[in-house]
């Protein structure tokens, strides 16, 4: 049984099929495709100014027996509708970024996606981009965060640019879809800005940045961190305040599995993207990362709570007390490139730092979690669990990222 939702795109035509919402898990299948042309939103939360917005699709599942190219009925025809029927066509806010979510942020998507988008621009469609199907970036099992109403699952997120139109696929594997797919399109916005607050907190030694903490042995600088004022976070997405676990003691590196082809200027966006999507897509607090640094190796601040805090993340399910994450943004994996020296050298600073501030060495070992299982100072996601993440180029560099950070605490 086919699953699709498919654009048509004929020479000037904005038309566009769209998708009713999942009630129950869509049986396993080849696709569902669903495209979005510029204009009125399909569905959309309020905003769309400073502090973005964000624009959901719903996808459908099919009726049995119905036709192989599209198996969604429009509102007319019912849910009971055979063959392949245009619905009127939908439109969209320009977005930035964009993911497929669901209802159970327990359940896994087993299948494939993939997306292309329009450049709000040019108008130009880009190439297909897959985006990783699922993710154990996310807050622990049975933690209050995971747990709370609207939760969802998702994929990682992936960074398009400006953008006025997409056709979004997933191919199903063995399994059914999960219930309640949607594909969300955010808006970063420009940003909620400060004059009164610092867009970025000044390297310090660690003398200066440890006034009211137990001087190590072993410390080092605090590197230069644009803050989530600098980046321009809108403070009020986030409705809990921070949690806090004991010292850190690992630093879990990441890759954010979005295209590496962005602007360093574009970071801020990428960044306020991620917040609103983990947020308002995922459903969490914060957004998930501790820390998260571009190409050109600028740091910025990501869960609120103090950068000098051990505070309690969603980075790596399972093992988030008495650790930090920190995400490199862009995809690292084979075929991908080499990590820029600007990336590694300051996931190292942060690490250093981070790490030093507990006396803890980045080249030795730590506990961490019910399972009890041990890590090194600096490890990878995939240390941790099944996961590619941070990309076979990325965690290769490891090594030597833990040799710069243990020669900036004076090891």
């Amino acid at each position: 049984m086919r699953i699709a939702l498919v654009t048509v795109l004929g020479a000037g035509c904005a038309a566009a099929l769209a998708l009713q919402g999942l009630a129950t898990g869509t049986a396993a299948g080849p696709a569902v495709r669903a495209g979005l042309l510029p204009g009125d939103a399909a569905a959309a939360t309020p905003g769309g100014g400073p502090d973005g917005a964000t624009t959901v699709i719903p996808l459908t599942a099919a009726p049995a027996g119905a036709a192989r190219r599209l198996l969604a009925a429009s509102p007319a025809g019912g849910a009971g509708a055979r063959g392949p029927r245009e619905l009127p066509a939908r439109r969209t806010h320009r977005f930035s970024l964009l993911g497929v979510t669901w209802n159970d942020p327990r359940a896994e998507l087993d299948g494939t996606v993939r997306a292309r988008t329009r450049d709000s621009r040019t108008g130009r469609w880009s190439g297909w981009h897959r985006i990783s199907g699922g993710s154990d970036d996310a807050p622990d099992v049975g933690a209050a965060e995971r747990d709370a109403p609207g939760t969802r699952g998702g994929t990682a997120p992936l960074w398009t640019g400006p953008s006025d139109g997409v056709e979004v696929e997933v191919v199903p594997g063995r399994r059914a879809l999960p219930a309640g797919l949607r594909v969300d399109l955010v808006d970063p916005g420009t940003g909620v800005h400060s004059a009164a607050l610092p867009r970025v907190l000044p390297a310090a030694g660690a003398a200066a940045v440890g006034r009211r903490l137990t001087r190590r042995e072993y410390a080092a600088d605090r590197p230069e961190i644009v803050t989530r004022a600098g980046w321009g976070a809108d403070e009020k997405l986030r409705t809990e305040p921070p949690q806090y676990t004991g010292t850190v003691r690992v630093v879990f590196v990441h890759h954010t599995a979005t295209e590496n082809d962005y602007a360093c200027s574009d970071a801020d966006a990428i960044v306020r993207s991620i917040y609103r999507y983990h947020v308002k897509s995922n459903g969490w607090r914060d957004i998930g990362y501790n820390f998260l640094v571009d190409k050109c190796g600028t740091l910025y601040e990501g869960r609120a709570g103090g950068v000098s805090r051990a505070v309690l993340g969603a980075h790596t399910l399972g093992y988030n007390s008495d650790s930090a994450g920190i995400a490199a943004i862009g995809s690292f994996g084979d075929g991908d490139g080499d990590v820029p020296q600007d990336m590694l050298d300051a996931i190292a600073r942060l690490a250093a730092w981070k790490l030093g501030l507990g006396g803890r060495d980045p080249k030795g070992t730590a506990v961490l979690g019910s399972k009890k299982a041990e890590f090194r100072g600096i490890s990878g996601h995939r240390d941790a669990l099944a996961t590619q993440c941070p990309g076979d180029a990325l965690y290769a560099d490891l090594e030597d990222v833990r040799s710069e950070a243990a020669d900036l605490q004076g090891r």
